[in-house]
């Protein structure tokens, strides 16, 4: 008797063309009112990849080197820690989003 073999799919489709890159498709921007007493954070963000994905609380940020953009957090456990919700693995990436929010919040302030 033939022992019959079967092909291993996997459950994840293959990646089209059109996600070789991710690219911000839309950015708003909410930056807060002068004065208000938030530390280094100078407004808030939701970017969206793709047309597809979107995030929100990206936090634009002032720091000692300049502006960039902070990602979502999450209390951790009892609240005792933060961890990061998502994050850019490339450099590519994070200067793409970083460059659009930036460049919107900007545009909001002026």
């Amino acid at each position: 008797m033939a022992e019959k073999t079967e092909k291993k799919t996997s459950s994840i489709p293959a990646m089209s063309p059109a996600f070789d890159c991710l690219a911000v498709t839309n950015v708003q921007v909410y930056p807060f009112k002068e004065g208000a007493n938030l530390g280094h954070m100078k407004g808030v963000a939701t970017i969206v990849l793709n047309d597809q994905i979107q995030i929100r609380g990206l936090r634009v940020m002032d720091g000692e080197n300049g502006m960039f953009v902070g990602y979502p957090i999450d209390t951790f456990y009892k609240g005792e820690d933060y961890r990061t919700v998502c994050l850019p693995i490339t450099r590519q990436l994070r200067e793409h989003i970083e460059n659009c929010v930036l460049e919107k919040y900007q545009a909001a302030v002026a």
